[in-house]
């Protein structure tokens, strides 16, 4: 729940304190197309919606190399995603990819329209699809960044949701098993990414048609 004391606000007003705040040189600028300068809690669903489409009106007369215009893309296809408008999301975002790799972007910038659009299969039940582009992009993150960045390990977390998705409890095991421990200690055992990977690994041991009571027993001491 917001912790302002507003109830509402128009969309077109939340739509120009965002483009006031990215036409200043510091504080918040782009962020305040999808979080609120009041709570500073992300906006969701057709609040969120609104605002990516308000985003993307702004901004879209720009170049097609121009970053403003590149992240307003980005904001459009997450708002339609949060109002489970995933359809016209994923059409988006494959659009973003296909923009993003014809103008030769940065490699980060590509894994991260490719996590994404990863996330749309996901959401559509196209779970292979979203496998594939899962295994990309954590392979790409491991060259780029190395085991131990924390976009690595959300991509091998990712990896192994998609793996479960599919009921290859195997593999997502296995890669979670090499990827937690690094988890744990580069980002510490509170961390939210090592929780959801924690959570992940429980998962694909009592969700295992094969699990033996150790296994069950092994879930439940991860998730405590």
């Amino acid at each position: 729940a917001c912790r302002g004391t507003a109830g509402f606000a128009h969309v077109s007003c939340l739509a120009r304190q965002a483009q006031v705040a990215v036409e200043r040189r510091s504080g918040p600028r782009f962020l305040r197309w999808y979080i609120c300068g009041l709570c500073e809690q992300r906006y969701h669903g057709v609040a969120r919606c609104a605002l990516g489409w308000a985003c993307w009106k702004t901004y879209v007369g720009r170049p097609e190399a121009d970053e403003t215009r590149k992240m307003a893309m980005t904001q459009l296809g997450n708002g339609l995603s949060s109002a489970g408008n995933n359809e016209d999301a994923l059409s988006v975002k494959e659009a973003q990819l296909a923009m993003m790799r014809r103008l030769g972007a940065p490699e980060d910038q590509m894994l991260m329209v490719q996590s994404n659009l990863a996330n749309s299969y996901q959401v559509l039940g196209r779970l292979e699809e979203a496998l594939l582009m899962q295994r990309d992009v954590y392979s790409g993150r491991l060259e780029l960044s190395g085991e131990e960045n924390e976009q690595t390990l959300i991509a091998a977390n990712n990896c192994a949701l998609s793996l479960n998705g599919l009921q290859r409890f195997e593999e997502a095991k296995t890669l979670l098993h090499e990827t937690m421990p690094v988890a744990r200690r580069v980002l510490g055992e509170n961390d939210d990414v090592t929780l959801k990977m924690r959570k992940s690994y429980a998962a694909a041991l009592y969700r295992d048609p094969a699990a033996t009571l150790d296994d069950l027993r092994e879930a439940v001491t991860t998730l405590e």
